[in-house]
């Protein structure tokens, strides 16, 4: 393999890591929480912004559109907080499945009107993370810092609402504030992986990791390395499968995360195989 091409795979490759770094970590809230598909449907919104700011004029290029798509995600950051309660006969995650719906559809609608409008849906679903700048990938990685800062000074409140909600009630934890915090978080990382990634790749991102990872280790710690680690594997796997077979880089890492899940789940009930005994109750790592 030459240079030039090393050169055209290494900024893809470092954004996927870049990706992974705090996706990952996220992804363990989320699916703890059980809204497994928040993400999906914030992505969804944040892409719904960005459609609707190219309607309305605003560069793809300068960070107009960027805007619609952040205040967009704040919404629905806040429609996400507002729906989650103690007690309720209809369960959020039903309510984070019309968002995604209404979104997905939004943006269909919306972006017919568009010129080139087949284009940008592709862009919107699986990105264009082959032709990501390494200007892109530094403001990336320094607004993952910061968000990642955020959530290690506040790890004890975001750990315990997401592993032991029931506790964080009992304590006089304000939820909804907490819960608004987290969400805005997590939508500011969305909006701009959305930009670069796409919303299917955001999605196996943040959640394949982490699946992978609960697989093998109920404690915190050892999930983040375990999914890291996938990440790293996959996403080199992936940006060099896509290069050699032709394939969309973005869509290549999607089907790579798929098939590794796949086979770590076969190492999984090999693992369980004549284990007869219930599963012990995961035990909450806060």
């Amino acid at each position: 393999m030459d240079t030039d091409v090393l050169e055209l795979l290494a900024a893809p490759f470092v954004a996927s890591l870049v990706l992974s770094s705090i996706h990952t970590y996220l992804g363990i809230h989320v699916v703890e929480r059980g809204v497994i598909f928040v993400d999906l449907a914030l992505a969804q919104v944040a892409a719904l912004g960005t459609t609707f700011g190219f309607l309305m004029g605003a560069s793809l290029h300068d960070g107009g559109a960027h805007w619609w798509s952040l205040g967009f995600t704040f919404v629905g950051a806040a429609i996400f907080t507002l729906t989650r309660t103690r007690r309720t006969s209809i369960p959020q995650e039903a309510l984070i499945g019309i968002v995604y719906a209404v979104s997905a559809a939004l943006s269909i609608a919306v972006v017919s009107q568009a010129p080139e409008g087949a284009e940008h849906i592709k862009d919107m679903l699986v990105g264009s993370i082959l032709v990501v700048s390494w200007e892109d990938i530094r403001d990336i990685a320094i607004l993952y810092g910061i968000v990642g800062l955020f959530h290690w000074i506040f790890r004890k409140s975001f750990l315990l609402l997401s592993f032991d909600p029931a506790r964080a009630y009992a304590e006089g934890m304000s939820v909804r504030r907490w819960d608004f915090l987290f969400y805005i978080s997590f939508g500011l990382v969305v909006t701009y992986a959305v930009a670069i990634a796409g919303v299917l790749l955001v999605f196996t991102y943040l959640i394949v990791p982490s699946v992978f990872a609960m697989m093998f280790s109920n404690r915190v710690g050892a999930r983040l390395i375990l999914g890291w680690g996938m990440s790293t594997f996959v996403s080199a796997a992936g940006v060099l499968l896509s290069f050699l077979l032709d394939l969309p880089t973005g869509a290549t890492i999607i089907c790579t995360f798929g098939l590794t899940l796949l086979l770590a789940s076969f190492v999984y009930l090999a693992i369980r195989r004549g284990d007869d005994e219930p599963l012990p109750e995961r035990r909450r790592q806060v």
